[in-house]
């Protein structure tokens, strides 16, 4: 028997934080609270909670040395606010599905061995995020869980987008592109078609979500095409700490220039580079505009960011043969318009023309009413994706 309100959680574990929202649903999913541990590892750790009431808001410090002590603290704090007896389900994105996991499903202790296995694809995320399904089914055995892959929206890439130019063997160990942010991509591809209909979110379309995590993805008919992020979320465009794409020949210069061993680099190349990387004092976007006119180094991480991102939206417009929508989300494609407009300048020849007004107020349409491409600004939200999928998967409703 279904409940009455049945009510979602939905967790998103990062390398550094735990994010949660809780839905109810019914005829709408509505979102009761949100919120989350932040700086897991570090000595200032945070919980923060956000609701409708004043009351529901919650910002104090926890100890948080690692996600198993973290998630301890999140699940006391469900347990005591929103009620033992009070969920319905669980849903976890999960980064990396591997070649297996095109769908989302219900958490099995089969499927967290195979996810066990998968670990070597994406160690910076599927151990924690292992750590986190086995941490709720002991404290809440009987309750539902369903995993919710970020690989999946790109699962059924052409064939030709999906190869890596390496020895054979390889791939026959699952090594492919697999592209991530599918979740955010599935989200924003369903608002395309309810604030332009059909038609729009069947055409040639590129998505950029670009936050601390950034990534391009060309979708035709609805369905992935290609994607920036490759075998794994460290390719493609710069980000706030991940270099995106390097000359693969940088491995063998460092290690005999450096001593750099393989870990190193992987720890370099996701941690230290990127924006933070080049401007040696900043991942975040906004500190680096604010300093830019006074720092070399913070406009050269800038304009290197909104370069790549444009060549990235050429070459996606050759593979679709044009291109009718470009979407912008993510935390500075949301809000960061200086950003969006260094991008989009010099796309003329593709279609694209901003119109200054609406770009500077994140409207939800930022190009001139005679542009051939139409620009948007579209708000994601994974935790909602979640929530629906688990519905979905669980029959809820």
């Amino acid at each position: 028997m279904k409940p009455a309100n049945p009510r979602i959680l939905t967790i998103n574990g990062g390398s550094a934080s735990i994010k949660f929202a809780l839905f109810e649903a019914g005829d709408s999913l509505r979102r009761i609270l949100e919120g989350g541990i932040e700086r897991i590892g570090l000595p200032k750790a945070t919980l923060r909670v956000t609701g409708p009431d004043r009351a529901d808001n919650v910002s104090r410090p926890v100890t948080a040395p690692d996600h198993m002590v973290a998630v301890g603290a999140l699940i006391d704090w469900i347990e005591e606010h929103v009620g033992r007896d009070a969920l319905t389900a669980v849903g976890h994105r999960v980064v990396h599905g591997g070649p297996k996991y095109s769908m989302p499903q219900r958490i099995t202790a089969e499927m967290v061995e195979e996810l066990r296995r998968l670990s070597p694809f994406d160690p910076e995320h599927l151990p924690e995020e292992i750590l986190l399904t086995e941490a709720f089914h002991r404290r809440f055995p009987d309750l539902p869980q369903v995993a919710c892959f970020d690989t999946a929206f790109h699962h059924d890439l052409p064939r030709v987008a999906q190869l890596l130019p390496i020895p054979r063997r390889c791939e026959a160990q699952g090594v492919r592109r697999y592209g991530f942010h599918g979740l955010s991509y599935a989200f924003l591809m369903g608002e395309l078609a309810r604030l332009a209909g059909a038609e729009a979110a069947h055409g040639r379309v590129i998505l950029a979500h670009l936050g601390n995590g950034a990534s391009l993805a060309a979708v035709r008919n609805g369905k992935s095409m290609d994607t920036s992020m490759g075998f794994t979320p460290t390719a493609g465009v710069p980000m706030s700490t991940r270099s995106g794409d390097l000359d693969p020949g940088l491995v063998w210069y460092l290690a005999r220039t450096e001593g750099l061993d393989a870990k190193r680099f992987n720890e370099m190349v996701n941690f230290q580079s990127g924006l933070l990387g080049m401007s040696e004092t900043s991942s975040d976007m906004r500190d680096l505009l604010d300093r830019e006119t006074q720092d070399v180094r913070a406009a050269e991480a800038i304009a290197l960011f909104c370069y790549q991102v444009k060549k990235w939206i050429g070459a996606f417009a050759a593979a679709l043969g044009g291109l009718d929508t470009l979407v912008f989300a993510g935390g500075i494609g949301e809000n960061a318009p200086t950003v969006r407009a260094r991008i989009c300048d010099g796309l003329e020849f593709l279609g694209i023309a901003l119109e200054e007004k609406r770009n500077a107020a994140n409207e939800g349409v930022i190009s001139m009413a005679a542009s051939r491409v139409v620009v948007r600004v579209v708000r994601t939200d994974e935790e909602r994706m979640i929530a629906k999928t688990v519905c979905r998967v669980l029959g809820l409703g």
